[in-house]
């Protein structure tokens, strides 16, 4: 009997250790996952949330006993409480609503991004879907977090059940009430959340969705836009390669690549125009009002497009000509280097108007193209023509030989002029083909006329446009050399006699001219 009651006690203390045992394995798996829970950002907010709770509920219950007591030492006593815990509620003020669904919930409303309407647009809607995708990426993150942290109280309740059944004592029964009700909390936050998390992931998908169909779009519109501008581009060149092979003229040349340039430039303009403005009638009626404004304060420079119009496609000056500009009663000659939008760039040159009036040269003129309209602009070599007629006065004396003056000067231009008339003959034939021209004289010309110091031999011949001082000096020079040749010619110029009187011996004066 004896061993019997041995055995049992001694089968009674091995089952007490083991229990034991369990027991402390148990728990300190519950130590593990408190840490972990405790660690977790929503735990910390909910302890503080019971917190501010019971420091609440105690300040109401002092505030009870403080109407209850007449003891003036407890009543201070209890105010000195009362004070203390007003401090720690309002440190805990934050917490004093458990707003995990507020926290955790996504937001209400996407933000929408505009219709796309260019291909510029493309870029601000990739970076509206990556705001989209990582707003969508952070709220998962936070659900996840949180729900990590529910799994860890199931499991700790769990652990805490098998607590409670190897040792049901009144503090591990209370801690599983107590995880208990915490876990039906968080479930019914975590449950709110991931309702409010699957209407907000449907309208980021919704909305990525189309924002990504607009890219597509907008992105075949602009592949079909750049082929469009491609193929004009492509054709511009062909236009060029056609005008370089078929056009031998430089001038000529170079104008046909500014009109082609004009023309591909507003087609571009115009396909992107049409492309990406949908309402065109609320735009032509702006660009009508736009442009009453823009005429009256810009005259000029609309004037001068007009003018670019009419010297480009009018043919009346191209890039090479020599032209004459008048302009305050200045005079300017030079060439033509180049004609853009709004102005006509003129290299000043060396002239006769250069070595008569102006006395400087080589400048840059730049003349709005409106002086089309308003000023004189005449044009030395118009239509290709490379001469033109200058003339040389030469005035001899009364008693020179006039018919041998003449017949030398003849002699001379007609030799050095007769390269420049043959070559006015044919130019001058383009000419007669689009004007009225009815008797073009390209011959020299010589006229004989009475001057107040003698007579004046003028002689008229064709000259190169763009050296003409060059021949007007070459047959100045050949001229004076022949008349020294002759005693019979003599150069007349203006000359005045000056009459000295001189007394003799019989106190008379003598008249000596003096001539300069």
């Amino acid at each position: 009997m004896k061993k019997i009651i041995i055995l049992v006690l001694f089968f009674i203390a091995s089952f007490a250790d083991t229990n034991r045992t369990v027991a402390n394995s148990i728990k300190e798996k519950i130590d593990a996952l408190n840490t972990i829970i405790n660690a977790s950002i929503w735990n910390i907010r909910y302890e503080n949330f019971i917190k501010y709770q019971d420091i609440n509920d105690e300040i109401v219950i002092l505030n009870l006993e403080l109407k209850k007591t007449s003891d003036i030492l407890t009543q201070e006593e209890i105010k000195r409480k009362i004070a203390n815990l007003q401090e720690q509620l309002n440190l805990l003020k934050e917490y004093k609503d458990l707003n995990f669904a507020q926290i955790l919930s996504a937001p209400n409303d996407v933000e929408i991004l505009s219709k796309l309407t260019n291909p510029l647009a493309i870029i601000g809607a990739f970076s509206h879907i990556k705001k989209l995708k990582g707003e969508k990426e952070e709220s998962i993150s936070k659900i996840n977090e949180f729900r990590n942290l529910v799994d860890k109280i199931k499991e700790k309740n769990l652990k805490l059940k098998e607590l409670v059944e190897f040792d049901p004592s009144s503090k591990n029964i209370q801690a599983l009430k107590e995880s208990d009700q915490k876990l039906e909390e968080f479930e019914q936050v975590l449950n709110f959340v991931s309702v409010s998390y699957s209407v907000y992931e449907k309208k980021i998908d919704e909305e990525i969705s189309r924002v990504n169909a607009e890219i597509k779009i907008q992105s075949l519109r602009a592949i079909n836009i750049l082929v469009a501008i491609v193929l004009v581009v492509a054709i511009a060149f062909v236009l060029k390669f056609i005008a370089r092979k078929y056009i031998k003229d430089n001038e000529r040349y170079y104008t046909a690549t500014k009109i082609i340039n004009f023309i591909n430039i507003n087609i571009i303009l115009l396909i992107l125009l049409f492309a990406y403005i949908e309402n065109i009638s609320y735009l032509v009626t702006i660009l009508g009002f736009a442009s009453a404004g823009l005429a009256i304060a810009m005259k000029d420079m609309f004037m001068s497009m007009l003018g670019w119009c009419v010297i480009v496609f009018g043919g009346s000056f191209r890039v090479g000509d020599r032209i004459k500009v008048f302009q305050n009663d200045t005079t300017y000659v030079g060439d033509i280097i180049d004609i853009s939008f709004l102005r006509i760039t003129l290299y000043e040159e060396l002239t006769l108007e250069t070595y008569t009036k102006n006395r400087r040269s080589g400048r840059i003129i730049f003349i709005p193209n409106n002086y089309v309209f308003t000023n004189l602009l005449a044009n030395y070599t118009h239509h290709g023509m490379k001469t033109i007629l200058d003339g040389i006065d030469i005035n001899i004396t009364f008693d020179s030989n006039i018919d041998k003056a003449q017949a030398i000067i003849e002699n001379i231009v007609i030799h050095h002029a007769k390269n420049y008339t043959e070559l006015a003959k044919k130019t001058m034939h383009r000419l007669q083909d689009e004007y009225s021209i009815k008797n073009p004289k390209v011959e020299p010309r010589f006229f004989v006329f009475f001057e107040h110091w003698g007579m004046r031999i003028s002689a008229w011949y064709m000259t190169n446009s763009y050296a003409a001082l060059v021949l007007r000096s070459t047959i100045s020079k050949e001229i004076i050399k022949e008349f020294k040749k002759h005693d019979d010619i003599k150069i007349a110029y203006p000359a005045q006699n000056l009459y000295v009187d001189k007394m003799d011996s019989n106190h008379k004066f003598k008249d000596f001219p003096i001539k300069e």
